[in-house]
């Protein structure tokens, strides 16, 4: 792995941390006018805070709230100019936009996640007559990710305590399901977002902030199962079905995760000492954030430089909190360490995308190469690398079942939907996607993606049942990985109370050691062309059978993890 902390001190000496205790302080602000946007600004560490605020004040800008540990503020102010006369200041480190600006929401079908729903694409899933085993939800018989990890053989030794818990930083979870409600901590359960209209589409709440227990997306409710779905003879149950599951959500409901939430979230995860937190994103608008791309505008450049050091303090500072940080590799089929050009950046914004070469020793994917973050890359069901998943020795750490619908080539198992991950989903984003009609009945579409639904026994209440659904990803893959060290520190935490956990370092250790060595493929150039990708998709796997650019350290391994010595 890059040594990301030497090579981000060398070029920005921006590690320090700031503060005591986290301070998210909301400011009240009239109506925005439209010639302004949101910011977040970052402090030089030790800076005067007064200094600070009256420099903000100066660029015309009004504080809205601060994260006093990150040392930045997040403030309304001017759209042109801001950054620049912001930054002049000896007190301020940077600024970077906070929120999209005025463009429409993402495609409602994700092409990588949901590849088997776009249109001519999914065949009928294959028959299963399978009875899940004693200890197994019936819906498990379809979780071949579960069994790939031993998560089934694991629950016998350790399926988790409750004192455990595990931080979903994403799009929210649907609190409703019945395989989410037992294990789901309301008490510390948070939402940072206030959704945006112009992006996210209308509120459904008055306030435009969703409550906690609630999501649009369907993405974060998908990870929360796979990590600790309930083994209550419901559905399906999670690596981990017995710890608690708490919400810490950073994403918007069309998909994008911006900076202010992100950091407010893991400050906010490292100050109420959750165990873990599951990662499965990047940070919009950048695929990658540079220091000093010359192909990036001298604002673009400062607002990357102003990213990299906000979530570089953000993820040290959880780190030190003994938070164990776990990142999905990325979706973009490519070696993190010999990155191509970047074709989607910005993502979002007054400024289309365009051509950014990208050298890998001073341009970051974040937060899976920030420091502290275990990176995983996603398998199929055959244990081959998925065809879109990053790979590469410099940042992966593990690998782990993400799902791959293109699975199988040549045999009648391949694109059917049970290639894929199937998880708990909220049946709100269904019915939106037409897979559940207003009633709670699956749709013939629904059908044909596989949607699966589950009520407890004489409910007939349709929003009280259980709504499943197949996705794949490295975002699929993550939470797999999150549900095993949730497993670690179960088994060989210590302490009581609020005060037990264990360490990132020795969570670390466990996971690396147990995992179950996979060699590279031979020929070590995995190609997918029969699977119907373009030669941009050949990956090349590098490395010894004990860590390799497509494995890791290998596939993790629930119950190997928790019989270790």
């Amino acid at each position: 792995m890059r040594d990301f902390r030497r090579t981000l001190g060398v070029a920005a000496g921006v590690l320090a941390l700031v503060g005591a205790s986290l301070t998210i302080t909301p400011t009240a602000v009239g109506s925005a006018a439209a010639s302004t946007t949101e910011y977040l600004v970052l402090l030089e560490s030790g800076a005067d805070r007064a200094a600070a605020l009256a420099a903000v004040k100066a660029a015309g800008g009004t504080l809205v709230k601060e994260n006093v540990n990150l040392g930045t503020m997040t403030v309304r102010a001017p759209a042109a100019g801001f950054v620049t006369k912001v930054s002049k200041s000896p007190a301020i480190e940077g600024a970077a936009r906070n929120q999209k600006i005025g463009s429409v929401p993402r495609s409602k079908l994700n092409p990588v996640e949901q590849e088997h729903l776009i249109a001519g694409a999914a065949r009928a899933a294959k028959s299963s007559a399978a009875t899940a085993a004693v200890g197994m939800d019936p819906l498990d018989t379809k979780l071949w990710g579960l069994r790939m990890v031993r998560s089934d053989l694991a629950r016998e030794v350790q399926p988790g305590k409750k004192l455990v818990k595990v931080g979903v930083l994403d799009s929210g979870i649907d609190a409703r399901n019945p395989d989410i409600a037992p294990n789901f901590d309301w008490a510390l359960s948070r939402n940072f977002v206030t959704d945006i209209p112009e992006v996210d589409g209308p509120c459904e709440f008055a306030s435009c902030v969703d409550p906690v227990g609630w999501d649009d997306s369907g993405h974060g409710t998908h990870v929360a199962g796979t990590i600790g779905a309930a083994a209550n003879g419901l559905g399906v149950s999670g690596v981990a079905p017995n710890v608690s599951l708490v919400e810490i959500r950073g994403g918007q409901d069309s998909g994008f995760l911006f900076l202010g939430p992100v950091v407010d979230a893991l400050t906010y995860a490292a100050d109420v000492r959750l165990d873990v937190v599951n990662m499965s994103f990047y940070i919009d608008p950048w695929l990658y954030n540079c220091f000093a791309n010359p192909a990036d505008s001298p604002e673009a450049q400062a607002e990357q430089r102003t990213i990299i050091a906000v979530v570089t303090r953000a993820l040290e500072y959880a780190h030190d909190r003994q938070v164990t940080l776990v990142g999905s590799l990325g979706n973009n089929h490519e070696d993190l360490g010999k990155p191509r050009t970047d074709f989607s950046s910005p993502d979002y914004g007054d400024v289309p995308p365009y051509p950014r070469p990208i050298d890998n020793a001073t341009c970051f994917d974040l937060p899976i190469e920030g420091p502290h973050v275990i990176g995983v890359s996603a398998l199929g069901p055959s244990e081959k690398k998925a065809d879109y998943s990053n790979y590469g020795l410099e940042q992966i750490e593990v690998s782990a079942p993400g799902g791959w619908f293109r699975d199988f080539f040549g045999t009648p198992n391949f694109r059917v939907n049970e290639n894929l991950i199937l998880s708990t989903y909220p049946v709100n984003t269904l019915q939106a996607d037409g897979l559940v009609d207003a009633a709670g009945n699956i749709t013939p579409a629904g059908v044909a993606g596989g949607i699966q639904k589950e009520c407890p026994a004489g409910e007939t209440d349709y929003t009280r049942c259980g709504y499943y659904n197949y996705l794949q990803g490295t975002s699929m893959a993550s939470p797999h990985a999150t549900g095993v060290v949730a497993l670690i520190v179960s088994q060989f935490g210590k302490g009581t109370g609020a005060k037990f956990g264990l360490s990132p370092d020795q969570v670390h250790k466990r996971l690396f050691s147990s995992a179950q060595e996979r060699s590279c493929p031979v020929p070590p150039l995995q190609t997918y062309t029969n699977e119907g990708r373009s030669a941009e998709f050949n990956a090349l796997c590098e490395g010894t059978t004990s860590f390799n650019g497509f494995y890791g350290h290998g596939i993790v391994d629930a119950y190997g993890a928790v019989t270790q010595k």
